[in-house]
């Protein structure tokens, strides 16, 4: 069709299609829409330009059978599985998708075509064992390891340009170890075959010998003897090298410490290294989880200048093993400390829109007249080697690709300033908007609130459970919530709770009104806290008061401890409610509602429910009040217009 541009952002309003086939066009050029059709059973996007990662909202698609995304530019999966338990096909190839197969996989349990050749991942395919596949392609990746024996049945098996072995093989070993075979069977060890594949190793016998019967035997044999002795000649010349070597090494320790460092995997962002070797790791720190590649390097570098604030003589800087972060798949523009000065006016006060536990936040207006809200970031919030951790925080928050979490559009490391850039929203935080009303301002109608509060639950449920590994957010409140001009909420902060150490973060925290009761207790947060600092923003739309009030009486201080009990009282909610909403409200909604408060702020966090649970009553609770405008994004809401049907 020769179709140009973006597919629309509004297509989640298309209920009642099932096919979308928009192949062989050139669309793209930035991401897949997040908003498509709900109750999609095919979509083909196969030819286009679609960059980035796949949408989240693919992965709430239980009805999908059929998926073609192949021939793109896409990046990331970033989507879990698990609810797509209809889908037969899924073509993912010709892309440059990367890490190791996700987890998820194994749900696809009625899938029989896979195709994911000519991307880059890495790792295993066990998880593809157990499904019904008939037709699988794999080729030109980077995996490994062994193929599982129910997937060599498969018909249509493709597999080359991989690394894979087929048997149990001994990987190649220094002659050391030629010497521990056993000498009645050196053909396992015949040097004639040590450059060969391992997966051809049960074969190595024949190779390199032309003779057969018993005179081969006695040739194989007299090499294996000549193999002993020389390893072990080898293995003595080794030893008494590395002796003589030590000793000098141990003299140096004290003065040049960089030199004896002991393999540690400490994460940095570094120029290329002389690579001895590529492996590959799981990060336990990583937010993605996503397999990450580590270069081991032999020979301390002597400079590591990528970005102008990275402090060379820190010890703390000194490294040997090296996370290599690809800046190009940051998908975040790179902004220079000259850009934001002069986008903020040298971050004067004028511009100076907020400030909050990581740092100060200001409005900044870009030379294409795109508004942005950078926040400049504390150091005291940042590790010793902050140059090293702010890049990986930024790979990690760039990935995060849900419409209800503020995206990050760029950031900035250089001379000694750590600033993230998203996208400004006039209408401001959600706290602004109940609890510092301009008087000018319309408030919100109790559709708009109960929009806000699934959107929210939206994002929160991706992060615990769609993010791998999960992500906690830890300081979720009103003001981590800002609204675009239709009141659609959008998280920030999230990714950012390692900044602060759990303790600074409690501190901080104290008197909030938002903080679960096992996390004064404990210090320890989780994700049923994250669900209990829901129930509090709840409460917040629910009564328009302030999570913690000193204005108010001692024992109405705290939002929680006073409005818990009243939640299940009928005449006591209604005069719970926020004055603003002046009676306009639905009766059984707003029991409704508070039913849900009730399950996430219970002190107990195992009674609290997970946050897909919460999506679900709170998705319930539209469908039965008939607001199908908050779930189609019709509604007419706006700061100075936001009307709403009150008839449901």
């Amino acid at each position: 069709m020769g179709l140009k541009g973006t597919l629309g952002y509004n297509m989640n309003i298309l209920t009642a299609l099932v096919e979308l086939d928009a192949s062989n066009n050139n669309l793209g050029g930035s991401d897949i829409p997040y908003n498509l059709p709900p109750n999609l059973e095919r979509l083909n996007l196969v030819n286009n330009s679609f960059t980035g990662t796949l949408p989240y909202s693919i992965s709430q698609m239980a009805s999908l059978k059929y998926l073609n995304l192949g021939h793109n530019q896409l990046s990331d999966i970033n989507v879990m599985f698990s609810q797509l338990t209809n889908l037969t096909t899924l073509d993912l190839s010709d892309n440059t998708f990367s890490g190791t197969l996700p987890d998820s996989f194994s749900s696809l349990t009625s899938l029989t075509m896979l195709h994911l050749q000519n991307n880059r991942f890495t790792g295993t395919i066990e998880v593809l064992s157990d499904l019904p596949l008939t037709d699988l392609n794999v080729e030109n990746n980077q995996l490994s390891g062994m193929i599982p024996d129910k997937l060599k049945g498969i018909n249509n098996l493709q597999i080359s340009g991989n690394s894979f072995s087929n048997s149990p093989a001994a990987p190649s070993s220094p002659p050391s170890t030629t010497s521990q075979s056993p000498p009645r069977q050196p053909s396992k060890r015949n040097p004639g075959n040590s450059n060969k594949n391992p997966s051809t190793g049960s074969n190595g016998d024949s190779s390199g010998n032309g003779g057969g019967g018993g005179g081969r035997s006695s040739k194989v044999g007299g090499g294996a003897v000549a193999g002993i002795v020389i390893s072990l000649v080898v293995l003595g010349a080794m030893v008494a090298f590395f002796m003589i070597k030590r000793r000098p090494m141990r003299g140096q320790r004290r003065e040049d410490p960089e030199k004896n460092e002991p393999l540690t995997l400490r994460p940095i962002a570094s120029g290329k290294f002389n690579q001895l070797r590529a492996i590959n790791i799981i990060s336990p720190t990583a937010k993605e989880g996503l397999q990450k590649t580590v270069s081991m390097n032999l020979k301390p570098p002597s400079k590591i200048n990528l970005h102008k604030s990275f402090d060379e003589s820190d010890p703390t800087n000194k490294v040997v093993m090296a996370k290599n972060i690809d800046l190009s798949s940051i998908r975040a523009t790179a902004y220079t400390v000259a850009d934001l000065q002069m986008a903020t006016e040298s971050f004067s006060a004028d511009n100076l829109i907020g400030e909050g536990s990581f740092g100060r936040v200001y409005r900044a207006e870009i030379s294409d007249h795109k508004i942005l809200a950078v926040k400049k970031i504390n150091l005291s919030a940042l590790p010793s080697n902050p140059s090293d951790f702010f890049i990986e925080l930024v790979a990690n928050i760039s990935k995060l690709n849900h419409p209800n979490i503020s995206e990050l559009d760029g950031y900035c490391s250089e001379h000694g300033q750590y600033l993230l850039a998203y996208e400004f929203y006039r209408n401001g935080s959600l706290h602004d908007f109940l609890h510092l009303s301009d008087g000018c301002s319309k408030p919100l109608s109790w559709n708009s609130r109960v929009k806000i509060a699934l959107g929210s639950a939206r994002a929160l449920e991706y992060m615990h459970e769609t993010c791998s590994p999960s992500i906690i957010h830890k300081n979720f409140k009103s003001s981590n919530i800002v609204l675009d001009n239709e009141l659609n909420p959008h998280v920030s902060d999230c990714g950012f709770a390692d900044l602060i150490p759990n303790q600074e973060l409690q501190e901080l925290d104290e008197n909030s009104g938002y903080r679960a009761p096992e996390v004064t207790m404990s210090g320890q947060y989780s994700q049923k806290s994250d669900v209990y600092s829901f129930g509090v923003v709840m409460l917040e739309l629910l009564t328009g008061r302030k999570a913690f009030d000193r204005s108010h009486p001692w024992p109405q201080q705290s939002l929680v401890r006073w409005a818990t009990p009243q939640l299940h009282d009928i005449d006591a909610l209604d005069q719970m409610v926020d004055p603003a909403l002046e009676g306009l409200y639905p009766a059984k909604s707003l029991s409704r509602f508070a039913d849900a408060i009730a399950l996430c702020v219970q002190s107990e966090p195992e009674f609290r429910p997970p946050m897909s649970e919460v999506v679900q009553s709170l998705v319930r609770l539209v469908q039965r009040s008939s607001m199908g405008s908050v779930l189609s994004g019709e509604s007419n809401s706006r700061r100075y217009d936001d009307s709403g049907d009150y008839t449901f």
